[in-house]
């Protein structure tokens, strides 16, 4: 009789370890790893971090903090996995190769897609003018006032991802500079094939901050820590937006990881391209979202406002635009921060610039799907 109460002991002991370890399995699917991972496509998704729960101070009260950046507040996110690099050439040329997608760049303009963007009563153009194209940076031969970007950006008739400053220019050699000349449409499609997708808004600054609580930066409080560069930006040496002979640095983008990754292993957070973020922009955003939810709460995931407003586009400021993120090779201390991990913007989700383009996120039930 002893024997047999030892034999179902035992058994009870055994069946509640099992029990145990599938519980823990369960929740390691469905909460991910308990600390920063980097998938290799066994043990998570190939070249993506993975993001453990947390909650941080988003925003900044900051002195070089804009009015659109504040106030700073909490939020709480979930854990997720995010791209270590942006999206590169090679990365779009297999995506167009498998799909034979049609970015919006390639395709001649929509009247519906750009009346929204211009003030209402505004003449259709000619059809002629209608013709496939892209912002491109042409800068300037001499130092100019900056209050109007129209002076060094033009849009360039033929110029689309594989040809970024225009028809005669091209990708070759390039298969690891992060893709650009791709709007915020291209970017979803790219997402929705790669069975990912944008990042929101919380999570892309939380990643970028990569744990350092109200730092300017993504590497700390210091631009330039030691003497050393820490991100493609504007090279101060030469005023911005002067190009030309007398400019020896070379303007435009680097391939993914040139300078140091972040504390969370991410490369290029600040500095190189602008990134698309999936939430709508409102330049008032915080601001509203304080407002809206209980007093003393923070926020828990947040997925930005329902549509956008800017009152700097006056009677415009309701037009559709996207965030964008983490600044680009043309941000200048004197002219642009915006390399900043707090720093925000907005753009016109069908626009593509040469200076523009994206990472993406996937959830752990996401990755648990696409094994």
């Amino acid at each position: 009789m002893l024997v047999r109460k030892r034999r179902w002991s035992i058994a009870i002991i055994a069946v509640g370890v099992v029990s145990a370890c599938l519980a823990f399995a369960v929740n390691q699917y469905i909460r991910g790893p308990s600390s920063l991972t980097l998938g290799d496509g066994k043990n998570g998704p190939l070249d993506m971090v993975w993001i453990p729960p947390g909650e941080f101070l988003m925003g900044s009260d900051h002195k070089k903090a804009r009015p659109n950046e504040g106030p700073a507040h909490k939020v709480r996110l979930d854990g997720y996995w995010i791209d270590r690099n942006d999206v590169t050439n090679a990365d779009y040329a297999r995506f167009i190769s498998e799909t034979h997608y049609v970015t919006t760049a390639e395709r001649k303009p929509k009247w519906d897609d750009l009346k929204v963007q211009l003030p209402p009563g505004t003449p259709e153009p000619d059809d002629s003018v209608m013709v496939p194209g892209a912002l491109v940076f042409v800068g300037a031969d001499r130092p100019i006032p900056l209050n109007d970007f129209s002076q060094w950006w033009a849009f360039v008739q033929g110029a689309d991802w594989r040809h970024p400053s225009g028809p005669d220019s091209t990708i070759e050699g390039k298969e690891t500079h992060p893709v650009v000349q791709v709007s915020h449409e291209d970017a979803e499609a790219y997402a929705k094939w790669a069975h990912k997708r944008l990042l929101t808004e919380a999570e892309w600054e939380y990643a970028a901050r990569g744990g350092l609580e109200q730092a300017d930066y993504a590497w700390g409080s210091d631009f330039t820590p030691g003497g050393e560069k820490m991100a493609n930006t504007w090279n101060e040496v030469q005023p911005f937006p002067v190009t030309g002979s007398r400019n020896k640095f070379k303007i435009g983008t680097q391939p993914v990881g040139s300078y140091k990754p972040n504390a969370y292993g991410l490369y290029d957070m600040s500095g190189n391209v602008w990134q698309w973020i999936a939430d709508w922009y409102r330049a008032d955003a915080f601001r509203v979202g304080l407002k809206l939810q209980p007093a003393g709460e923070v926020s828990f995931n947040p997925m930005g406002p329902l549509q956008s407003y800017d009152p700097a586009l006056g009677v415009t400021a309701n037009a559709p635009q996207r965030v964008i993120r983490g600044g680009s090779f043309l941000c200048s201390d004197s002219y642009c921060t915006s390399f900043r991990t707090s720093a925000r913007q907005g753009a016109d989700p069908m626009n593509a610039m040469s200076h523009l383009g994206f990472r993406l996120a996937m959830s752990n039930d996401q990755w648990g799907k696409n094994r």
